[in-house]
């Protein structure tokens, strides 16, 4: 089954936690200040440490048999960051990183045809400053070469996360789209149901509905706690009760702060990764979120609860610890 019918089955879908985060907070001397962490994949140690997260967060999905979406570790391998990070043109370098996920896919024999591979892509500035976003047509103009890159290199899909302006976030479509891949959307949310640029969340979804084609396959929201996205979903779906059935995910922060605070911080926020996964489910029941999974402040315990709780409440195959 590929993707878009996965997608169209309901059946749930898992995403890996924060793997930058998870670096930030245990080795933050690995992430490139500028392409974050697309230089792991240039070195023999980096690959390795890596490897380990991703494996971590693919082997719930295996044990629960459940499908996931990998993104490559391209978020920040845009043409400007990767010369400042000196690491070459955008496009050997998003092949690159291609391939080395497709090689930790690889490594999962059956399992592999459930692990969907997307092309992360992301806005060109700081995602929590929307005032940095890119008006459409120079995002789209910009975007062009890395979404091109990935495509070509033989991903599944594309997506754009953590996106705070809608005009970016047209931009990038139109450039997504243009590929003929299918591509997905994460917007990060204000409770009153806006982005973080004041644009309502119905607005912006509907927005690239009606101006670019083809459509989004999913959008979702990211970067913000479940509480936040509920609030968020429930003001926006009052001003357009379909808004659900193009909003169909959530990749959790742990902590419940916005992000000008978060930005602030020296330490890791947030709620252990049981009720977060409580959380998860709630939306899941509540507004039919199929694309469950972590963001900031996460790892691959958050999965195994997402997992436990949708399957039974017998324990997972390998208990979370720390919980």
């Amino acid at each position: 089954m590929n993707l878009t019918d996965t997608i169209a089955s309901g059946t749930p879908i898992l995403v890996e936690g924060g793997r930058s985060e998870t670096l930030r907070r245990h080795q933050p001397s690995l992430l490139d200040p500028c392409a974050d962490e697309t230089a792991l994949v240039f070195s023999h140690g980096g690959r390795e440490v890596l490897s380990r997260i991703i494996r971590e967060h693919l082997d719930v999905g295996c044990a629960w048999g459940l499908p996931m979406l990998l993104g490559t570790p391209t978020f920040r391998a845009g043409p400007e960051r990767l010369e400042q990070a000196g690491l070459g043109d955008v496009s050997p370098v998003n092949e690159a990183c291609v391939r080395f996920a497709r090689g930790i896919r690889a490594g999962y024999g059956s399992y592999a045809d459930r692990i969907f591979l997307g092309g992360y892509m992301s806005c060109r500035g700081d995602a929590y400053r929307p005032e940095e976003g890119l008006e459409e047509a120079a995002a789209e103009a910009w975007h062009r070469p890395q979404a091109e890159a990935l495509a070509s290199a033989g991903v599944d899909f594309l997506w754009a996360l953590t996106l705070p302006a809608a005009p970016e976030a047209r931009g990038l479509a139109r450039a997504m789209a243009a590929t003929g891949l299918p591509y997905g959307l994460g917007y990060v949310l204000r409770p009153s149901g806006t982005l973080l640029d004041g644009t309502p969340l119905q607005d912006a979804v509907r927005d690239i509905d009606d101006r670019v084609e083809p459509n989004p396959l999913f959008t979702i929201a990211n970067c913000v706690h479940p509480t936040v996205a509920e609030q968020a979903v429930e003001k926006a779906a009052r001003n357009d009760p379909g808004l659900t059935r193009r909003l169909i995910g959530l990749l959790a922060n742990a902590s419940a702060l916005p992000p000008e605070a978060l930005d602030k911080l020296s330490y890791t926020d947030g709620e252990a990764p049981r009720p977060l996964a409580e959380k998860l489910l709630r939306l899941h029941r509540r507004f039919g979120f199929t694309i469950l999974g972590g963001c900031c402040g996460t790892d691959a315990r958050l999965l195994a609860w997402i997992a436990q709780l949708l399957e039974s409440a017998s324990p997972p195959p390998d208990p979370p610890r720390g919980a």
